[in-house]
């Protein structure tokens, strides 16, 4: 028992010092992101581990960024387009995933197999249809064009569809008895018994809209419409190159995404449906 006792303890030891070196490895990027962002113009540029902290921590990186292009601008852009881009998704994807889940019809496996099966098909394959189609509309250099590709996704449709499942069938039989409708039943039941699936979907969704960069890159190309990424993009390919501003400027856009993280997180749980439920 003692030497079991001893193999558990040492293979913990093992477990937590890979994890931490794994952690370290992870962070090291950030840190010299970090460390780049503030340090001076009389600090090197360097990638050894010496030089990687400022030696007089200063702001002024990320004022001349604020000042000198339309960061301002570009994180409304951002904000903009990832906020519609979740709202649109929670709707359609919910929209979709319910009768998936709930309702019995004719053909629905065979919906369901094709749905799926667009998991298949690499994004950049419709690059050029969707740009297409943006043009024919009239969408290019708009709001509605940027988020065009990302109106539904099949991940939405399945990780909703499965949580839909998971609720007890005696909250829809209780619907039914009292006289909804299936609209009511996906309003008033399911929406509210799969809430923290719903959080958990718009984190995911925010973070892919607010770090995509290949169709904004092709559909917009004017300034005004630019979005994050875009403007960081053309900071780095700016004939002053200086890692320090595109340093800053990449911090002044994760910044968001951990401050929405650090406020869902306690959303962020596994869906407990079967709660409405009591015996």
């Amino acid at each position: 028992m003692k030497n079991r006792k001893l193999e558990l303890i040492s293979g913990n030891i093992f477990t937590y010092l890979l994890l931490i070196i794994i952690a370290i490895l992870t962070l090291f990027p950030l840190i010299w992101l970090f460390g780049t962002a503030f340090k001076p113009s009389t600090d090197d540029i360097s990638t050894t581990l010496t030089s990687w902290l400022p030696s007089q921590p200063t702001w002024q990186n990320f004022i001349i960024v604020w000042q000198n292009y339309p960061f301002g601008k570009y994180l409304y852009n951002s904000f903009l387009i990832a906020f519609l881009t979740v709202c649109l998704n929670l709707i359609l994807c919910s929209l979709a995933a319910y009768p998936l889940a709930r309702i019995n019809f004719l053909g629905k496996n065979t919906i369901w197999a094709f749905i799926i099966s667009t998991i298949m098909i690499p994004s950049q394959i419709i690059m050029i249809p969707l740009f297409i189609l943006a043009v024919n509309l009239k969408l290019r250099n708009t709001y509605l064009g940027a988020i065009l590709p990302n109106l539904v996704s099949t991940f939405g449709i399945f990780f909703l569809r499965q949580a839909f499942k998971e609720v007890p069938k005696e909250l829809e039989e209780a619907a039914k008895i009292d006289g909804c409708s299936e609209f009511d039943i996906w309003w008033h039941i399911m929406i509210p018994a799969v809430r923290p699936a719903l959080v958990t979907l718009a984190f995911f969704i925010f973070i892919g809209s607010w770090s995509d960069f290949l169709w904004p890159l092709i559909v917009l190309d004017n300034l005004d419409y630019y979005t994050l990424p875009l403007g960081i993009a053309k900071l780095a390919n700016s004939l002053d190159l200086d890692w320090r501003l595109i340093s800053a400027g990449s911090i002044i856009s994760i910044i968001p995404v951990i401050l929405l993280f650090i406020l869902v997180q306690q959303y962020i749980i596994p869906t407990e449906s079967g709660s409405g439920v009591k015996g």
